[in-house]
């Protein structure tokens, strides 16, 4: 990530370190996906893994997969995305550390689900079983229409990692707080909580993982493969 990209290039204006290590871009920096039906890429960084999701479970890395239940810590949770898609994008310490909306959408829940804080670069991801479904975790629930007859869901989740035990949303702050042993999940419904597509969601303390699931309905054909570099508001799909 380019320094020039930020919105303040002065490391010295910054009040801490973290406040640095998660300034803002420029306004501009990112140009929004003109196609109106795009998903957007929810970060900058690197396309780990994505695809479909089959018969529930996401592929990992050489052989090693995890079910999506694992993941969002419910089963039930997990059912609207048995067969619909992925994208796991991996944020390395230099990337841009905000998340973005890959699409508009109502804030349902939150799930808080403690866990591990293995590294999640490329070689731990290729030798840890399981990997993102045993680190700490935010799993973030939004419905892409405010219609409950016609709801459909996406999620998007924040997986911590090593020297990552901490996340922000901008609905309410700190979600992760340090040292947390039990899940905790939060009903947003009756907050109204609505943001569109690209606008700023969340953010990590430092380099991690995004995961986006989505539905059989939204039927997603990626623009990228592993290994592709990407950066927020380009067409993921």
């Amino acid at each position: 990530m380019w320094i020039c990209a930020r919105a303040q290039p002065d490391a010295r204006s910054y009040p801490s370190f973290n406040a640095f290590f998660t300034r803002a871009l420029r306004a501009g920096a990112r140009p929004a996906a003109a196609d109106a039906r795009a998903i957007a890429c929810p970060a900058d960084g690197a396309v780990s893994q994505c695809g479909p999701i089959v018969d529930g479970r996401i592929f990992q890395a050489k052989g090693f997969d995890f079910s999506a239940a694992e993941l969002l810590g419910d089963a039930g949770a997990a059912a609207p995305y048995a067969n619909g898609s992925f994208a796991t994008i991996y944020l390395s310490p230099r990337d841009y550390h905000r998340v973005h909306m890959p699409l508009a959408g109502s804030l349902r829940e939150t799930v808080h689900v403690p866990g591990r804080l293995f590294s999640v670069a490329q070689w731990t991801v290729e030798s840890v079983p399981r990997l993102f479904a045993r680190n700490e975790r935010l799993v973030c629930h939004f419905d892409a229409s405010d219609d409950p007859n016609d709801a459909q869901p996406f999620c998007v989740v924040m997986v911590g990692a090593m020297l990552v035990s901490s996340v922000e949303t901008v609905w309410s702050g700190l979600e992760i707080p340090p040292y947390a042993s039990t899940i905790v999940r939060k009903d947003w419904r009756d907050k109204h909580i609505r943001l569109e597509r690209d606008a700023e969601m969340a953010r990590f303390n430092m380099g991690s993982t995004v995961i986006l699931l989505l539905p059989p309905a939204r039927a997603a054909q990626f623009k990228f493969a592993a290994g592709d570099k990407v950066q927020v508001g380009a067409t993921l799909a």
